[in-house]
């Protein structure tokens, strides 16, 4: 693994990152490996942006203006999930491997230990993905199942490796 390149910053994701971040998860290699659709417009990420509240935290890689990764954590709203929440995100192809994806979740995990007090924070990973299954176990997030055709991706249903990472609370 490389060494974090320090003119990678992590932010809030803001108005100015909405053309990034629509960039960055309508690059088909992008795209084929989260939930998103292709051929997003500007309009859904700014929408996305005005849909904020403070159980939501939306960050964004930049390395220097450009929109390099971003990552989501949401606190689940129900009152019994209060203590969990969920985990999204993704990385530009030529930037993968390269720290991106630590720095990400560093940064959501702080939120999430230090900020929302969650116990459980969760995510699903499709089974082809060992790269990123890889950074998440890095973390201490554990396979919990497999989820059988999860979502189509490229025409055929595929699998997804549900994960989490319990936090003792003291």
């Amino acid at each position: 693994m490389h060494a974090p390149d320090p003119k990678i910053v992590i932010q809030r994701f803001a108005q100015a990152h909405t053309e990034g971040m629509t960039a960055l998860y309508n690059d088909p290699a992008v795209c084929r490996q989260v939930l998103q659709m292709p051929f997003q417009s500007v309009e859904v990420w700014q929408k996305r942006l005005a849909d904020a509240n403070e159980r939501l935290i939306r960050l964004v890689a930049l390395h220097g203006t450009e929109v390099i990764g971003g990552c989501t954590l949401e606190q689940y709203s129900r009152s019994r999930q209060s203590h969990v929440g969920g985990i999204g995100m993704g990385v530009a192809v030529a930037w993968q491997g390269k720290g991106v994806g630590t720095r990400l979740l560093e940064a959501v995990l702080d939120v999430a230990d230090n900020w929302m007090n969650l116990r459980r924070v969760e995510l699903t990973v499709y089974v082809d993905n060992e790269p990123a299954q890889a950074l998440y176990r890095k973390f201490g997030f554990e396979i919990e199942g497999r989820l059988r055709d999860y979502a189509v991706r490229d025409g055929v249903f595929v699998d997804a490796l549900a994960m989490a990472r319990l936090r003792q609370i003291t």
